[in-house]
């Protein structure tokens, strides 16, 4: 039974009390259908995380993280348990971390994950707590979390129990770890990770300590065993076995290698386990565990872990609305504040960005940075509700910039894995200072970013297709990739066109008049791609003409397509959000323009799971006479594709982007255009949203969002006492008004 409750209730000696907002949270929500969350223990933006681990199978289940290609620790409709990983992404479309594989068994010891795994039951998850009930041993199971550690209890019934850490498998392509004995109750340890997203060079070690409750009857490690070559006849009683050692407590190491804690247990005896974890040292793991978890104590995590929730979700406060609508919106705002996470230790230690040095900050140092996914909401939904963590965040931005030369692109703890394309730093340092948020080095920011707009091509690592953009005004087919299937020219173009954009505004106000002209101009090289006779954006080829044949459909679902990634030609035409005017008379005006854009969710062209299109719902209400569709639409996305359900989210949700869609629009607004200081306004959910804003930077503080009638459709919209002419508002009147009134009309 997985499910999330409303009232007073026990879970395994925990009290939870209802009503408050994480009672509203589903951690269930995306944990299929390619959501790729999970319903782990984890603090808001914290580094540790610890999760169900179920996508690798028994002899007998057909499922597998390889040969599914699963990017997630956890996936709903599988049920075969083996271990709690530690340390993972919520989200993503590439496999990487989830190891440090944490699991209890009882009877003989069996190290063999194949055959160690077991079925459950009565899952329950809720903000920073976890647990299920594991069918083959009778063992209860819990964890929560700190920011940098874990503690799991684990119930066993009478007879022998085991704890094992196994080191060898995981979520992560890498392999190689090396764990060492302590004492009688504390391992410490190193597992290598990486190569995300086919990038090879993108690795790094995790460092880990473990500690146990109590002593254990015996203690070892394993290691698997392979044949050596040559003389495999002598060794074939090893070849895919385990070796135990049983006398031996120095160090251990190799691929496939674990440690084991063995007990005679008492009938319902609870055993607890702390991890604490570091990217910087093992001796910085232990100073993490020390501080967050000086005792061990299940009870005090995990109702820390749950404060910390209360205190972030309770930045917003909603009134009406269903039960499973205040689900969809609590989740998708807790989805939205799990990456960026912290990357420093307690003593403020991080590993360099590409170097291998040991720095330290004075403030947080964030790492995972999705960033092609996350500069279009999450970053604006930061800036305005949490504007200390976006804060930081630029800073952390920045600090790579000086340490590795780049802005990051999409990095991974400490290392640049180049996945996706654009320069996506631009939009969101522009975002941020367009908005008002401007304790960060200026100077410092605007020269990163002119280095990623202005480098050659064959020395610029964000853009190395910069040559013929700046020469012609866009990438033509063939110069990215010779194989027309893998070549992204015009989405390359496209987000370079965004980020100049927003270059160009930034530029302007800080009286940069030359360079704001010159990168204004490149953001409309989008109009070459224009093609008159299907009315899209189309391939150019090297000589300038338009790629034949050509289908404007095809790449939907993934399916390989010249010049567009992840996508067709409808899920980009109208990615032109700096200049929607301008791409309204290419197309013929607004008559033809809005015939088009609602043609695409008429006839299902429209990819709610993937960041090209997701605002487009909103583009209608550049036309006051059209804002209508913009209000029918999203409603009816939200209704459609976020739901209280494990599938609940229709797609990836990268790193909290399609969960900050929903919160945006479910308040009622929405940044349309990165860069740009306001937001397109919809209809909102509930009756009334009260954000708590942070008044250092929000003077006004508290903004109360109403609507009069529970009716689908604007008639107009009041900022404190001014009638909002149009469908858009600043970011200064939303932040300054007080009240934004809603009357709604059939």
């Amino acid at each position: 039974m997985r499910k999330v409750l409303l009232s007073l209730f026990l879970v395994v000696g925990v009290e939870i009390f209802a009503e408050s907002v994480t009672d509203y949270v589903n951690p269930f929500i995306g944990t299929t259908n390619f959501g790729t969350c999970n319903p782990g223990a984890v603090c808001p933006n914290g580094m540790m995380s610890v999760v169900p681990f179920n996508v690798m199978g028994s002899d007998l289940n057909v499922y597998d993280k390889d040969a599914r290609w699963f990017s997630t620790p956890y996936e709903y409709k599988n049920c075969f348990f083996t271990g709690y990983s530690h340390v993972n992404l919520s989200g993503v479309g590439c496999p990487d971390l989830g190891s440090l594989l944490l699991m209890p068994t009882t009877g003989v010891l069996e190290v063999d994950y194949k055959k160690y795994g077991s079925n459950y039951k009565n899952e329950y998850a809720t903000p920073g707590y976890y647990s299920n009930f594991l069918e083959k041993y009778g063992i209860t199971t819990e964890v929560s979390a700190t920011e940098r550690s874990s503690i799991a209890r684990f119930t066993f019934p009478k007879g022998e129990a085991n704890i094992l850490l196994n080191l060898g498998e995981g979520l992560t392509n890498e392999s190689g770890a090396m764990v060492r004995k302590v004492s009688e109750t504390e391992v410490e340890g190193v597992k290598l990770l990486g190569t995300f997203c086919y990038n090879p060079q993108a690795v790094f070690p995790i460092y880990f300590v473990m500690r146990v409750s109590k002593s254990p009857k015996n203690f070892g490690y394993w290691k698997k065993q392979r044949p050596m070559q040559g003389v495999e006849a002598e060794w074939d009683i090893y070849s895919g076995k385990y070796k135990f050692y049983t006398n031996y407590s120095r160090e251990i190491s190799g691929d496939d290698i674990g440690v084991y804690f063995c007990y005679d247990a008492k009938e319902n005896e609870q055993i607890e386990v702390q991890i604490g974890v570091s990217f910087v040292s093992m001796e910085n793991a232990r100073k993490n565990l020390d501080a967050e978890q000086p005792t061990f104590d299940f009870e005090k995590t995990h109702q820390l872990a749950r404060t910390k929730w209360e205190r972030d979700l309770g930045v917003v406060q909603i009134e009406g609305g269903t039960a499973d609508q205040k689900t969809v919106f609590y989740t998708a705002l807790y989805h939205a504040l799990i990456h960026p996470n912290v990357l420093q230790d307690v003593n403020g230690e991080y590993p360099q960005m590409e170097g291998d040095k040991v720095l330290t900050t004075k403030g947080n140092r964030y790492t995972v940075f999705s960033l092609w996914d996350t500069y279009r909401n999450v970053h604006q939904l930061l800036t305005l509700l949490y504007p200390e963590r976006q804060l930081d965040m630029i800073r952390t931005m920045l600090a790579m910039y000086k340490e590795h030369g780049w802005l990051p692109k999409w990095e991974l703890y400490g290392r640049e894995t180049l996945t996706m394309e654009g320069d996506p730093s631009i939009p969101v340092i522009v975002d941020t200072w367009m908005k008002g948020l401007r304790d960060f080095d200026v100077d410092l920011a605007y020269e990163a970013m002119c280095k990623g707009a202005t480098t050659q091509g064959k020395d610029n690592l964000m853009r190395p297709d910069i040559d013929p953009y700046i020469e012609k005004g866009y990438v033509p087919l063939g110069f990215f990739s010779a194989d027309a299937s893998g070549d992204n020219s015009v989405s390359h173009a496209l987000e370079y066109y965004i980020a100049d954009w927003a270059l160009s505004q930034m530029a302007d106000k800080l009286g940069k008049k030359a360079d704001a002209k010159m990168f204004y101009k490149r953001s409309m090289g989008y109009k070459h791609y224009y093609c008159p006779k299907f009315g899209t954006l189309r391939p150019l080829c090297a000589d300038g003409k338009f790629l034949e044949p050509f289908n404007p459909l095809q790449g939907a679902n993934f399916e390989p397509v010249a010049g567009f990634h992840e996508g067709n030609a409808w899920n980009y035409t109208f990615y032109v959000p700096h200049d929607i005017k301008g791409l309204t008379k290419l197309m013929g005006g607004k008559k033809h323009f809005v015939q088009k854009l609602q043609m695409v969710f008429d006839k299902n062209y429209y990819d709610p799971a993937n960041e090209p299109d997701i605002a487009y719902p909103y583009l209608f209400s550049n036309f006051n006479d059209e804002a209508w569709r913009t209000q029918k639409e999203v409603t009816r996305l939200l209704e459609t594709y976020f739901r209280n359900a494990p599938d609940g989210i229709p797609g990836n949700d990268d790193t909290g982007t399609m969960s900050a869609w929903a919160v945006f629009s479910m308040m009622g607004f929405y940044p349309d255009c990165p860069g740009k200081p306001s937001y397109m306004l919809t209809t909102p959910t509930f009756d009334k949203v009260v954000l708590n804003l942070n008044e250092k930077y929000y003077p006004k503080g508290k903004l109360v969002i109403e609507k009069t009638d529970k009716l689908p459709y604007i008639q107009y919209v009041k900022a404190g006492e001014k009638l909002l002419k149009g469908y858009a508002i600043t970011h200064e009147e939303l932040t300054t008004c007080g009240t934004l009134l809603y009357k709604t009309k059939k």
